[in-house]
């Protein structure tokens, strides 16, 4: 940051630039002022052009004395900006959302015992620093804590949004394939009979290549007589 000052006796201004720490980018203050001057200046122009669409609860903010007494009175209001660290790549970013997407109520690593018809657990206090405890219930109150985390029926962890929201994606995909000039992919052939998974029955099997004999005896290991003769 720069920083100007004068001397009682010298009326001549000292300029300084003091360097900020490496892990400094703004002032969260600083940031709000102008994040607030940016977005008014941008509704303001958008106002100006006809490009607000003012309806509803909105309509009295049509009339442009309405819309400025509007902009002066947020601008005189002091702004918050939220402001966090980046997350260091996408690896980080898949590891922070399967925390809540592919994660049940309670791990079985905390689950110590069940005897008696009661379950003891482990668990967290954050009133206390994080302790590690550990607590015993009735196994019906267990259950009925774990299914209250069970979703209703329709409900999902993992939406789609934007051009894969479901409300509007067959006409979105449409629209971008014609801009792009791309056909869509062809889809499976249904013709052939579908294979299950061997090993979880529920997976579909896709064929993917046909081998020839002597392409799949390339693959296989030497016979025990092979090996002998050579």
């Amino acid at each position: 940051m720069c920083i100007v000052w004068s001397r009682e006796e010298d009326s001549q201004p000292i300029i300084a630039w003091i360097p900020c720490g490496p892990n400094f980018f703004l002032p969260v203050e600083v940031l709000g002022v102008v994040f607030r001057g940016k977005f008014l200046d941008g509704l303001e122009r958008a106002f100006t052009q006809h490009k607000l669409t003012l309806a509803g609860q909105l309509t009295p903010l049509q009339s442009p004395t309405a819309f400025a007494a509007l902009l002066r009175a947020a601008a005189h209001r002091k702004w918050v900006v939220y402001a966090k660290r980046l997350f260091a790549g996408p690896a980080q970013v898949l590891t922070y959302l399967s925390r809540y997407t592919h994660r049940v109520a309670i791990a079985n690593s905390r689950l110590i015992a069940m005897a008696e018809g009661k379950v003891t657990f482990r668990w967290r206090d954050c009133a206390q620093g994080n302790q590690t405890r550990t607590m015993t219930l009735a196994a019906d109150e267990f259950l009925r804590r774990f299914l209250l985390h069970v979703l209703p029926t329709s409900f999902v962890r993992i939406r789609y949004f934007g051009l894969l929201a479901n409300r509007h994606r067959a006409q979105l995909l449409h629209c971008c394939r014609s801009y792009l000039q791309t056909q869509p992919p062809s889809s499976l052939n249904t013709s052939l009979p579908a294979h299950r998974c061997q090993h979880c029955h529920y997976g579909t099997m896709r064929r993917l290549e046909i081998l020839s004999p002597i392409q799949l005896s390339a693959w296989l290991p030497d016979s025990p007589a092979a090996e002998n003769s050579s």
